[in-house]
């Protein structure tokens, strides 16, 4: 096991490769009373066409990976949750893009905790019976979020921007693609990208890291798994062009909710941490709450505290979205991409620069208080091929120039989409 410091945060990562693959990571925080952990697998909803290690070329449905998670949670003598409520612990789990995280939070019985997720996770219990009964469960779920216009607005952006990128359908799927879906499939995708080299562990908390790799390590020592090898995920050629320039649907809303962004082709940049933090500091000071632009919208009546901006970028993929509630979208769109227009050709000015970026270091640094918060973001980066406890020595690196350039890059009128659901019924 491997101790890397990291002087400037006060913190010392542990890290080891198994035999297994599996790559643990323990980061302890003494005087934590809380301790997180999760279990990652680098399977998300985008997975649904791959060559598995040594298989054949397999398409599967849509929403898999996200079944695939409901299911994990289930054993023959009863569901998971129980136990880990019996040791004191909370636990859950969600499936996004490009990843399906399980994870536990607790005071008490880590260890037990530990091998309890590590059980779990990796004893899959699948039956014909229990799959049919789950299918009316999720379609259950998605008819949910169908009637949900915060859900609706965001998907009907990713799907007015992609046309064959699997980022564009639901991570849930559809009613028809989870009732396709059997039990021979699950096990497919599990064995393909639930074997340890293909997965993280992370544990964050008031934990010795010494006796918590030990620990860990007997747990793996006492299974077998098969030989790994390279998993080959198939994704078609995305045009460059957004599928549709605006969708609007309505809904039973007080006000209409507006969301849009750009489109970028990830190629031209690849999936860069350092881009991914550059594009944050763009957006934060053109659009965020303590720009000018938004005090006038604000002023004006377009936008409320809802309003806001992300970046998302992943394997294929790279967009913003920007938006929330306004009583008049096509003006809130207006004024946003003209100030977007404006800001790419006359550049951003060094003091609004640096006082964006102070604010991002010093947001993350408050993130450092966070369990929860440092689990989650340091698997969504070691994925990127990132150090979590690197971003605040990125962002002092950056420089006005790449930003003002990033402006350039990303605010393209051709890939700009926007999706409304304005107030009526469905």
């Amino acid at each position: 096991m491997s101790a890397k410091p990291y002087p400037k945060l006060q913190e010392t990562l542990w890290h080891e490769k198994l035999d297994n693959g599996l790559e643990v990571f323990i980061l302890p925080k003494p005087g934590f009373t809380k301790t997180y952990a999760t279990f990652t697998t680098r399977f998300g909803s985008i997975d649904n066409h791959f060559t598995p290690p040594g298989g054949e070329t397999i398409r599967v449905p849509d929403g898999i990976a996200h079944f695939l998670e409901h299911k994990m949670f289930e054993e023959p003598d009863g569901d998971i949750f129980s136990k880990f409520a019996s040791q004191g612990a909370s636990a859950n789990a969600y499936t996004s893009f490009d990843r399906t995280v399980y994870l536990f939070t607790a005071t008490d019985e880590i260890e037990a905790n530990l091998d309890t997720l590590l059980h779990f996770v990796q004893n899959p219990y699948f039956t014909d019976e229990n799959v049919e009964k789950e299918k009316g469960i999720i379609v259950q779920e998605i008819d949910m979020y169908r009637d949900n216009p915060d859900w609706r607005v965001y998907f009907g952006l990713i799907e007015a921007m992609y046309q064959t990128h699997p980022v564009h359908i639901d991570i849930a799927g559809t009613a028809e693609s989870v009732r396709s879906i059997t039990k021979e499939m699950l096990y497919d995708c599990y064995n393909t990208f639930y074997h340890p080299s293909n997965m993280t562990f992370f544990v964050v908390g008031g934990v010795d890291p010494q006796e918590t790799m030990e620990r860990i390590k007997r747990n793996q020592a006492n299974k077998t798994f098969p030989p790994s090898g390279e998993i080959k995920r198939l994704f078609e050629n995305e045009p460059e062009k957004v599928k549709d320039e605006k969708r609007e649907l309505q809904l039973p809303v007080s006000l209409p909710k507006c969301l849009f962004g750009f489109k970028e082709d990830p190629d031209e940049h690849k999936d860069d941490v350092r881009k991914e933090l550059a594009s944050k500091i763009m957006l934060e000071a053109l659009l965020g709450s303590s720009s000018a632009l938004y005090q006038q919208l604000y002023d004006d009546n377009l936008i409320s505290d809802g309003f806001g901006q992300e970046y998302n970028t992943g394997p294929g993929y790279a967009f913003s979205i920007i938006g929330g509630e306004t009583r008049d979208p096509d003006e809130l769109v207006t004024q946003v991409s003209e100030a977007l227009y404006e800001a790419a050709k006359n550049g951003i000015s060094s003091d609004i620069f640096e006082r964006t970026r102070r604010k991002k270091i010093g947001a993350f640094l408050r993130m450092m208080n966070s369990p929860e918060s440092i689990a989650s973001e340091f698997t969504r980066y070691r994925h990127k091929g990132g150090d979590l406890f690197t971003l605040v020595e990125v962002y002092e690196s950056l420089t006005l120039e790449e930003i003002n350039e990033r402006v350039k890059e990303h605010a393209n009128p051709d890939r700009r989409a926007i999706s409304i659901v304005r107030s009526g019924t469905a």
